[in-house]
């Protein structure tokens, strides 16, 4: 149940009541600087001194050839994060995504809404103003007063019909004191959506990049494994040629050709498949890059990047430089301001009205003195009962707060465990990679021998044919740990924050500005 609003009444000669208005008008505007609601003051996180992981005992620092972060511990990763690796085409590629991306450029397309309605909010702040100009010409009818005098015939009126003009040019204002800081903290709810935005803008560009950076070593990984399997097509091939010549000379059988032409026929038929893979990655490459699949193609090239030494620093500079833990801090910010907004509804409003304009029969005399009119007036109101909404309301975006909190403390420890994940990956993948060397080495030494004895007459085809299997597939998983190892490598920077840091976060005073914004 509302109360009745009050409605002064103000009249053109009412001087007592035109001072209290303005008196009243006055006081409202040192008043409307209270605002109501909680501080926002954001959790406190206590990281971790170091990653635990980045330790010398973790990465086995007297393991020759184990992958170690960058050092000092507090180097930074740059802005264009991708040049660590020393890759000029993934560089070119990089760059076309930063301006091409469909996905980045509908991101900041969000923030350009949510900025514009931070503008929408702050409009509450002032009055509005309304102006609605009119023009009537109207005639009456000379036969009204005959059929209200009940007299008969057309020709005894005895009324003239008359011809009035009415042109009116009105102004109306009306205005809503922001009392209790309603106005203002949905203004810094909307300011503080708009740094999500912006957050999430930042965070979509760095899963974009990093996305592009692991199709590239994924592709150039497929090129290497063609290569290894051309390499085997043409071992294989000079191997059916030797079991032919010594079939014909009577030194071999024909169930070691028999073997060598299975063995030549299925290195054919995976070496083909490969193609299909490739295929996958460079139209994915082509998509990110905001290029027609069927316009783009990457020549071939061996993947034979090292995987660089990354700067992780400290876990503490984490919170700093990863946007998703900015996102969700700032979305603590903007529950907080509408937790304020629910709880102005708990106190009064106030709507001041007013207007002037000119009303008159003829133009001539529209602007005249005798023609202006005016009004000034006031209404408050407060809501008495509701039972319990507000509370209810209150309390729910209160519980919303709570769980953003929940989220923001969630995103920062999965921010320490993928940092811990990938760096464990990159020190255990370098060991492993070193290992994996050593064996294929070994397979090399046992397919040479089993060759030699072969060539001799000494040992069957068989013989060779394990030993070419087992050399297959060392040098497969090798490859397979190489391209394991570049993709962690992009996971630890994208885990890292790339080479975003906080301060590039607008303020909400730059997100409120009117200045334009081109797409970064």
């Amino acid at each position: 149940m509302k109360t009745k609003p009050f409605i002064p009444a103000i009249t053109r000669n009412s001087k007592a009541g035109r001072s209290a208005f303005c008196a009243a008008v006055v006081g409202l505007l040192l008043l409307s600087g209270c605002t109501v609601g909680p501080k926002y003051k954001a959790p406190q996180i206590v990281p971790p001194p170091a990653y635990k992981e980045s330790s010398p005992a973790a990465y086995g620092a007297a393991d020759k050839g184990a992958w170690k972060p960058a050092q000092p511990q507090d180097a930074a990763l740059k802005g264009k994060w991708w040049e660590i690796f020393n890759e000029p085409e993934l560089n070119a590629l990089e760059d076309q995504l930063n301006i091409n991306n469909q996905n980045i450029a509908q991101y900041f397309q969000n923030f350009m809404a949510a900025r514009a309605q931070v503008h929408e909010a702050r409009g509450n702040l002032f009055p509005n103003a309304t102006v609605a100009p009119s023009y009537s010409r109207s005639r009456t009818s000379s036969t009204v007063g005959n059929a209200a005098s009940g007299s008969s015939g057309s020709g005894s009126s005895t009324r003239k019909a008359t011809t009035s003009t009415d042109l009116s040019l009105p102004f109306d204002v009306s205005w809503e004191p922001d009392l209790w800081g309603r106005i203002r903290n949905t203004i810094r709810g909307y300011q503080y959506a708009a740094q999500v935005s912006a957050a999430d803008l930042e965070n979509e560009r760095l899963t974009e990049q990093a996305n592009l950076a692991v199709y590239y070593f994924e592709l150039r990984g497929q090129d290497a494994l063609q290569d290894l399997y051309n390499r085997t097509i043409e071992t294989d091939r000079k191997s059916l040629e030797l079991t032919r010549a010594l079939f014909e000379t009577g030194i071999d059988n024909d169930e070691a050709v028999a073997q060598a032409e299975v063995t030549l026929k299925n290195a054919e038929a995976a070496g083909a498949g490969i193609a299909t893979n490739r295929a996958l990655y460079e139209h994915a490459i082509a998509t990110l890059i905001g290029k027609s699949a069927s316009d783009f193609s990457m020549p071939v090239k061996l993947l034979n990047t090292p995987v660089p030494a990354i700067p992780v620093g400290v876990p503490s500079e984490l919170l700093q430089r990863r946007p998703d833990i900015a996102a969700a801090e700032r979305m603590m910010a903007q529950a907080n301001a509408l937790i304020g907004v629910q709880k102005a509804a708990y106190y009064p409003s106030l709507t001041l009205t007013g207007g002037t304009g000119f009303q008159s029969s003829a133009i001539s005399t529209l602007f005249s003195a005798p023609a202006l009119f005016w009004s000034l007036g006031s209404s408050a109101s407060e809501l008495i009962f509701d039972g319990g909404q507000r509370k209810a309301t209150v309390a729910q975006y209160t519980a919303t707060y709570n769980a953003d909190v929940a989220s923001y403390k969630q995103t920062v420890l999965t921010s320490f465990q993928q940092v811990e994940d990938y760096i464990a990956s990159l020190c255990v993948l370098s060991q492993q990679i070193t290992r994996q060397q050593d064996a294929v080495q070994a397979a090399q030494r046992y397919l040479d021998i089993a060759t030699a004895r072969y060539q001799t007459g000494l040992d069957p085809y068989l013989n060779v044919l394990n030993a070419e299997n087992i050399l297959l597939s060392d040098q497969q998983t090798e490859l397979t740990l190489r391209v394991n190892q570049m993709t962690a490598a992009v996971q630890l920077i994208q885990a890292l924050g790339g080479g975003w840091q906080k301060a590039q976060l607008p303020t909400p005073a730059q997100v409120a500005s009117q200045q334009s914004l081109s797409q970064p």
